[in-house]
């Protein structure tokens, strides 16, 4: 394997690297960095730190996640360093949620917003056993944080007030609970505006409250969780009962209960693992996309450091059409583990990655090209749609095909002026991705050497109709099951959804030395590649490669409703040089050019095991992710 130095970078750092040996937290929003730091300067460690800070993303990211959406976690801890371990805070199908059910409601996808895109609500009961098993404060302190931004109030970003903006009719016209509780006086708050939630502040003061006669800490949580589903549960079956309006135009109920949300417990699972330069990379199993992103490592693994680069045309095209067998995989091959015996340690392997790797030529591939198993039938290709309704249905909700803005259909990039998102109509408000739902993040390493990177999403306020009692909204992680019994995705009562959501460690030598993440849905995992590309073989800083110039491939059908596709498209910010760009056009490559500076989220923590040195670095796009550490 011969060694090519990668293109260096030519443009100062947005940020410094930050290097201590205290403790280092990187997140979507400065807020959320700063309290979960503060847990560190009070002596908590990397797990009370993420919890809080967790937290506090669902008070001021709204927009983002919420209580009643989902998390994934990948983690490891000071006594087994070596051990990395994934924690599930993706809830299932509910009872009532089958193919019959919502074909007989006139649907062949499940809808992008409304409660019947719900999964069971995940995150909270997922980060409370994190803070049980593996945290050292009380969940009242740890609560804290959030508990106070969400009774005092803070600053409404300017984002979630473009979002607001653009699902006001919706709110006043189809959903007056969420009207009720976002637009006060009928109007959309001014951005700054100092905004609060009392009723979810109350509620976690009744989780907290329900564990304060416990004999031990352990107790007291366990106690928390409990009172979490018992009130969240009945709040969900009582309102979901009567129809509202969903992203295909048409009122439906909601088919989630009390039991279902009762019957749910998170859990822990051991991660995914591949090697790649030395390095050990780990992921979600296949309920989740983090496989894919260890299936590209393998097919890029055997070439030359020469076509990694992705700030040069070989090294760009190479990444792309890597990044597309892969996906073509997850398409077709993952689902839930514990429903489906998903052939992973054969899609992971030397052999098929060999396989997968051949077949990467000169030009871009227009096709989605799953590899076979053998002794396996190949599931059937997802339907793809390559273009958008020239016009809504009427009574649609916006975002819908034709529609004129958004409501929780998917995890975007951020904001941007091409259509370079998925779901996004060109020439439509929701064009700019302002009013879809995305993703948030958090890493935190502290000088123990604990260290978590997690990805919460999901409820996002634009997602349904806000629950009266709870001050959140359900989440949407149905839409990326099919209404389609052969496939391995099919939605299926119990089956966790295949998630997007996708942190990442890296270990070397048995020591975790990053851990990191991204909002972005199904652009996570290729935004991290382009990280670990740039810093485990290109010798780039943190900081540099989250600065240095994103891309990623759209040539796949998309996880989120409406599911579509561009054959050949990649997604480029301008930075990337118009020399290698028009080299990618010449390769076949569908271009949308983004901008200089709209793709990528990502925050990363790091750690060096034989200094004890510490680092951390955060995206500077869109003004809002934020480092800290010392």
């Amino acid at each position: 394997m011969t060694s090519t130095p990668f293109v260096r970078p030519t443009t100062p750092l947005t940020r410094p690297d930050l290097k201590g040996t205290f403790g280092m937290v990187g997140s979507t929003h400065w807020i959320a960095t700063a309290s979960a730091q503060a847990v560190l300067e009070r002596g908590g460690n990397a797990f009370d730190a993420a919890v809080a800070g967790a937290f506090v993303l669902h008070v001021v990211e709204p927009h983002l996640n919420g209580p009643g959406g989902d998390m994934t976690g990948v983690f490891v801890t000071a006594d087994e360093p070596a051990h990395p371990r994934v924690l599930v805070g993706q809830g299932p199908a509910p009872a009532g949620a089958t193919i019959e059910h919502y074909r007989s409601e006139g649907l062949d996808l499940v809808p992008g917003s409304g409660a019947l895109a719900a999964a069971v609500p995940g995150s909270v009961d997922a980060w409370l056993l994190l803070l049980r098993d593996h945290g050292t404060w009380d969940l009242a302190d740890v609560l804290a944080y959030a508990i106070g931004y969400a009774r005092d109030g803070h600053p409404l970003l300017e984002r979630v007030a473009g979002t607001l903006t653009n699902v006001a009719d919706l709110f006043r016209d189809h959903w007056p609970t969420s009207a009720a509780h976002w637009l006060p006086d009928g109007e959309v708050p001014a951005p700054g505006t100092v905004v609060t939630n009392p009723e979810y502040a109350d509620l976690l003061d009744a989780v907290v409250a329900a564990g304060s006669g416990a004999a031990t800490r352990t107790e007291a949580i366990d106690l928390a969780r409990a009172a979490w589903r018992e009130q969240v549960g009945a709040a969900v079956e009582a309102f979901v009962a009567t129809p509202h309006r969903h992203a295909d135009g048409a009122d439906h109920a909601g088919v989630m209960t009390a039991a279902d949300v009762a019957a749910f417990a998170a859990s822990y699972e051991d991660a995914a693992t591949v090697t790649f330069r030395g390095y050990t990379i780990a992921k979600t199993g296949a309920w989740g996309q983090g496989p894919a992103l260890l299936a590209t490592l393998k097919i890029l693994e055997g070439l030359d450091d020469a076509a990694l680069d992705p700030s040069t045309e070989l090294g760009a095209h190479t990444v792309l059409e890597a990044q597309k067998l892969a996906l073509a995989d997850r398409d077709v091959w993952y689902g839930d583990p514990a429903a489906d015996d998903v052939p992973l340690t054969y899609l992971l392997s030397e052999e098929y990655a060999a396989l997968r790797r051949a077949l990467i030529a000169d030009t871009a591939s227009h096709e989605v090209r799953p590899g076979e198993v053998p002794g396996r039938a190949t599931p059937p290709v997802p339907v793809l749609r390559t273009e958008y309704a020239t016009s809504a249905p009427a009574g649609s909700l916006p975002g819908a095909p034709g529609g004129s803005a958004a409501a929780g259909v998917g995890e975007p990039t951020v904001e941007v002026s091409t259509s370079s998102t998925r779901g996004a109509e060109p020439d439509s408000p929701e064009h700019t991705g302002a009013t879809r739902g995305d993703t948030c993040h958090i890493d935190v390493v502290d000088r123990w050497g604990n260290m978590v990177s997690a990805t919460p999403s999901g409820g996002w306020l634009q997602s349904s109709p806000t629950v009266p009692g709870l001050g959140f909204c359900l989440g949407t992680r149905l839409q990326m099951t099919w209404l389609d019994e052969a496939s391995p995705s099919a939605l299926t009562p119990g089956r966790r959804p295949r998630t997007t959501l996708t942190p990442t460690l890296v270990l070397r030598d048995g020591e975790p030395v990053i851990a990191l993440g991204s909002p972005g849905g199904d652009q996570q995992d290729q935004w991290q590649l382009l990280f670990l590309l740039r810093v485990l073989v290109g010798g780039y800083t943190p900081q540099q490669a989250i600065d240095a110039p994103a891309l990623h491939t759209t040539s796949f059908p998309g996880s989120f409703w409406p599911r579509t596709w561009t054959p050949g498209g990649a997604v480029v910010e301008d930075r990337l040089g118009e020399d290698v760009i028009t080299a990618l056009e010449g390769r076949g490559h569908v271009v949308t050019r983004a901008g200089d500076w709209a793709l990528g989220r990502l925050s990363a923590v790091t750690r060096d095991p034989a200094t004890g040195l510490l680092g951390a670095a955060a995206n500077p796009r869109g003004a809002q992710g934020y480092a800290a550490g010392r």
